[in-house]
């Protein structure tokens, strides 16, 4: 047991963000333990058989999760995680191989659910405030006065006493984790010449994993006739945000059809796009989710 006391500072510098670097570590763990973690059997299934990649890196699980760096960025890169990883243990080479066999074939259907958490803590947030986004979180977390306490194991190696952290007024960043299965505290970084300081971050189990493998049903014949059953397909695909890039891999099409398919979409006010960095986020417009909602 323990908490994280909150300034006033930090209550206005809190963030959400989503991990690939994290989600490649806890996607490891999950592996290596399937009857804690029987959700993603159907996943763990084909990690079993990736080989090499995921078992030079099982001996040094625990030394991965305790170096893992908190996320910078709302929707960081791996690539930019793994460089910071780099400066800490000699093992980011292997973390990127096991990242593209065992967790990049599926990414943009777990990106989906991470960012439907994401959207739905964000709305919460705007609408109840943040006593309500901390007493929705997990289970084991409570909010009270000026501190965040949870109760069960320690959460992160921060507080293997049992005591808690104070933070700094830079914050702290939430991040939802498919796998995780329980929260974990990342501490963060304090800032040194030349570079800026990272907050701690609270990884926590998300919403909506227990979807995370389904099989998605095609649109019905009716909506297909309507659309077309490519636009058809990208629509119903767009229930939670997701990219021209994850829409290809998802459906076999060219990226540059995805494109053509989306803009008569948006047109039609059937999707609606926003910009994050370098790449544009679909979801499918109330319009939109009425219509996959109504249509046989």
């Amino acid at each position: 047991m323990g908490d994280i006391r909150f300034g006033v500072d930090d209550l206005a510098q809190l963030r959400f963000a989503v991990s690939p670097l994290w989600e490649t570590i806890a996607a490891l763990r999950a592996s290596a333990d399937p009857g804690r973690h029987a959700l993603h059997l159907p996943w763990i299934k084909q990690a079993l058989t990736v080989g090499r990649e995921r078992t030079d890196l099982l001996p040094h699980l625990a030394e991965l999760e305790a170096l893992a760096p908190p996320p910078r960025c709302p929707l960081a890169e791996i690539e930019e995680e793994l460089a910071t990883l780099a400066e800490r243990p000699e093992r980011a080479a292997p973390v990127l191989a096991w990242w593209e066999a065992g967790v990049r074939p599926h990414w943009p259907r777990i990106r989906a659910v991470l960012e439907a958490d994401l959207a739905y803590r964000t709305r919460q947030l705007a609408e109840d405030g943040i006593q309500e986004v901390f007493a929705h979180l997990h289970p084991s977390l409570r909010w009270s006065d000026d501190r965040l306490s949870w109760t069960g194991p320690p959460v992160g190696r921060l507080t293997r006493d049992g005591g808690g952290i104070t933070l700094d007024g830079g914050g702290i960043t939430l991040a939802p984790s498919a796998f995780a299965a329980r929260c974990v505290l990342l501490p963060g970084r304090p800032a040194e010449p030349g570079r800026n300081g990272t907050p701690p971050c609270l990884v926590y189990p998300s919403r909506g994993v227990g979807t995370l493998w389904e099989r998605r049903a095609e649109p019905g014949d009716g909506l297909a006739r309507l659309l077309g059953r490519s636009r058809a397909g990208l629509l119903g695909r767009t229930s939670t945000p997701t990219t021209t890039t994850g829409l290809a891999r998802q459906t076999g099409l060219s990226p540059g059809a995805v494109s053509q398919h989306l803009a008569v979409l948006r047109d039609a006010g059937l999707v609606t796009g926003h910009r994050y960095r370098r790449e544009v986020y679909y979801r499918a417009s109330e319009l939109g989710l009425a219509l996959l909602e109504r249509t046989p």
